[in-house]
């Protein structure tokens, strides 16, 4: 059982390091499209897992309230939102295309502050891992093995693409391709170190366990919301970002259902 939860809190960070590592073969930057495309399967992954890996289990757990078992997945849903809209709000950092940074004033570099933007991001997708093994530890009826590996695999799926993203712009920006690696690796650092934390806290309050999964699902939705379907749409031709968030949802779903 060790094995299964370390081998699904590295995955999500082994996605981003091999989507970083993708700066070291190719010499061109990502295309406009190119990036639209892999903008939107990774929205449609995320859109995904929050619905069938953490807001349906968090409901589920909740059978008991009868009527009112949407109720602690819908605070938890808002405290997610609120949650990643304050860290919005404060960090600084840079999307991919923007002139202007968000968050406090600093005088971080551009690079650094878009790094912190695709960090930003990656927090709440690092307390979705933590957060299913965490339920699945606890002998969670509604959480299985299989289902806590499907949403790992999901996420490290979708954090390729998100690697390359961050490290390939880095590289056409003058990095070296070293330095550029090494920022779309640090980019996902987060992730198992947030998995780890959210895991330890959340067993020690397994009865608020519906409201953590919502509070997960709540956090992906607004980076999906406010950051990637926007970027997905931008210019001409966005139908391919649609497409691939199709994709991604259509993937997710199935691994989640035929995994858990």
């Amino acid at each position: 059982m060790k094995s299964e939860v370390i081998t699904g809190l590295a995955l999500p960070f082994a996605g981003t390091a091999l989507g970083a590592g993708c700066v070291l073969f190719m010499k061109k930057q990502l295309g406009k499209g190119v990036q639209r495309a892999l903008t939107g399967f990774a929205s449609g992954v995320m859109v995904a897992a929050s619905i069938w890996s953490l807001l349906i289990p968090a409901m589920e757990q909740a059978s008991d309230k009868g009527k009112w078992a949407f109720l602690p997945a819908a605070i938890g849903f808002w405290c997610g939102v609120l949650f990643l809209l304050l860290l919005d709000s404060v960090i600084p950092h840079l999307h991919m295309d923007a002139d202007k940074a968000e968050g406090l004033p600093s005088k971080l570099t551009r690079t650094t502050m878009m790094v912190l933007a695709v960090t930003l991001h990656n927090i709440p997708e690092g307390m979705a891992v933590g957060i299913v093994y965490a339920g699945f530890l606890s002998g969670s009826a509604e959480v299985t093995s299989g289902g806590a590996f499907a949403l790992a695999l999901g996420i490290a799926i979708q954090n390729f693409p998100e690697g390359a993203i961050i490290s390939m712009p880095l590289y056409a920006g003058g990095k070296s391709k070293g330095k550029a690696f090494a920022g779309g690796v640090l980019s996902g650092a987060v992730e198992p170190i947030g998995a780890v934390l959210t895991m330890l806290f959340a067993g020690l309050f397994l009865p608020a366990m519906p409201y953590l999964m919502s509070f997960a699902a709540g956090a992906m939705l607004y980076v999906v919301v406010e950051e990637l379907i926007p970027e997905m749409s931008q210019g001409e031709h966005s139908n391919i970002g649609v497409l691939m968030f199709s994709l991604g949802f259509t993937l997710m779903m199935a691994l989640d259902v035929a995994l858990g």
